[in-house]
């Protein structure tokens, strides 16, 4: 008599994720939106989930000398807001610390 469901299942196996898993897989998209005169706002749509969005604009709060939020957008979901025109610091800050790779940026605006 042999057991049988200790050999081949292991409840931990999805826990123990790699550096390729921390990488999401879909788009990111960066995205400047003109408020009153001169004043910008740079919007980063399309985080995965499994990051804590707060920690990371409390990151680039401090790194870039601006104000930031995370909003509820009603179709695109969780959205961070900064203040200013910041697209090229906010893709070298995500590239550099392993959140998004270089070629799933998607940089628009004028």
């Amino acid at each position: 008599m042999s057991i049988q469901n200790l050999s081949t299942f292991d409840p931990f196996s999805d826990a123990h994720g790699g550096a390729s898993e921390r990488v999401q897989d879909t788009l990111v998209h960066v995205r400047i939106q003109q408020r009153s005169g001169r004043k910008t706002l740079t919007t980063v749509q399309g985080l995965s989930a499994m990051f804590d969005l707060k920690k990371i604009v409390r990151a680039c709060k401090k790194e870039f000398a601006c104000n930031g939020t995370v909003v509820e957008h009603p179709e695109y979901g969780e959205v961070l807001q900064l203040q200013g025109d910041q697209r090229e610091n906010i893709c070298q800050f995500l590239t550099r610390c392993g959140l998004v790779k270089a070629d799933q940026l998607k940089v628009h605006g004028f």
